[in-house]
């Protein structure tokens, strides 16, 4: 099969033939790739700063993938040859405590596709039966792929905190990307605020007012702009897709009296006097992918037409340059490879 694979840190993904891999286990499954999305993460996996994750080398990328199953495990009863599947991308046992307590992204077995065992930037893939989910009918890997990490992570970060987001309240999201979009969504899906989107770059901009924001401002005077839309009042909750030192200072400047801070991309570093955070009496929250059901829901709202999943495809051979789009800035929504 053909591979895409990271060799040496801040080089290209070298493009290879690999033996096709076989169910060893009897969990197996061996799912063929329809598609498989390319994040930010998998830069940052290129740029040797993933091993805290668990990276080494040589590794086949690719954590959002999406296929028909090919093989499967002696013990696997939940798939057949021939289904369609998005795959959840950490690796979880079901029996430590946390997965007990549906909290599967913090498996004390953890591992993750693509990034610390072999991806989807491939025609196959083999994981674990428990990292399934079936696509409902109608539903086209290639075209929800991108869900198993940006998708995801965008559903945990507003299901946990919609309870801080009722009728007269606002919520921000700043970066209206490939992770951001989606959220943008969600907050219309799942609670009664203000929603106001914050990028600097007009296309994104555009694309948020396209998808139902209140309000789209630009990134360069957000805190600003996020004051004069609510009266000088302040963000209830700040969702925070970029995680640069400039939008975590910002973020936290916006902030309403009582408000939340919510830290989904990562990078910069956050600094706040406590007597602020105090007085204001702010919480800061981290943010870590999220639970199989929260994948489960999303995919029910995607087959349902409730969430919009922008995408463009590229062939697996373009891995390469799609990756140096996506440096560039130059993605709106999620690139998708597809074998």
């Amino acid at each position: 099969m053909r591979v895409a694979v990271l060799r040496e840190y801040d080089r290209p993904l070298e493009l290879e033939e690999m033996p096709v891999p076989e169910p060893a286990r009897p969990r197996d499954v061996l799912v063929r790739i329809g598609g498989a999305g390319v994040c930010a993460t998998d830069l940052h996996a290129m740029e040797g700063l993933m091993e805290p994750a668990g990276v080494t080398l040589p590794r086949v990328l690719g954590h959002e993938n999406a296929g028909w199953v090919e093989a499967v495990g002696s013990d696997v009863t939940t798939v057949a040859a021939g289904d369609a599947v998005l795959v959840y991308p950490p690796y979880s046992c079901g029996l430590c405590v946390p997965c007990r307590r549906g909290n599967d992204m913090h498996c004390v077995r953890h591992d993750f596709t693509g990034l610390s065992v072999d991806g989807g930037f491939a025609e196959y893939v083999v994981v674990d039966e428990r990292s399934l989910v079936a696509l409902p009918a109608g539903v086209e890997p290639a075209a929800i792929a991108p869900h198993a990490d940006a998708g995801l992570t965008a559903y945990h970060a507003v299901r946990r905190l919609a309870h801080l987001l009722p009728p007269g309240t606002t919520g921000v999201v700043t970066g209206v990307g490939g992770v951001g979009h989606i959220a943008l969504q969600l907050l219309r899906e799942l609670t009664s605020c203000d929603v106001v989107a914050v990028d600097t770059d007009e296309r994104r901009r555009a694309l948020a007012s396209e998808l139902g924001a209140d309000h789209v401002v630009d990134g360069i005077d957000a805190v600003d702009a996020v004051r004069d839309v609510t009266g000088d009042r302040g963000a209830d909750v700040v969702f925070d897709f970029v995680g640069t030192d400039a939008t975590h200072a910002g973020s936290l400047v916006m902030l309403a009296r009582g408000g939340t801070y919510a830290v989904i991309g990562y990078g910069g570093e956050i600094s706040c006097q406590s007597a602020s955070l105090v007085v204001g009496e702010h919480a800061i929250v981290g943010n870590l992918v999220g639970s199989w059901i929260d994948l489960w829901e999303l995919v029910q709202l995607h087959a349902a037409g409730r969430v919009r999943l922008v995408t463009e495809t590229h062939p697996l051979e373009s891995v390469n340059e799609v990756l140096e789009k996506l440096r560039e800035g130059d993605v709106t929504g999620r690139a998708v490879l597809v074998p």
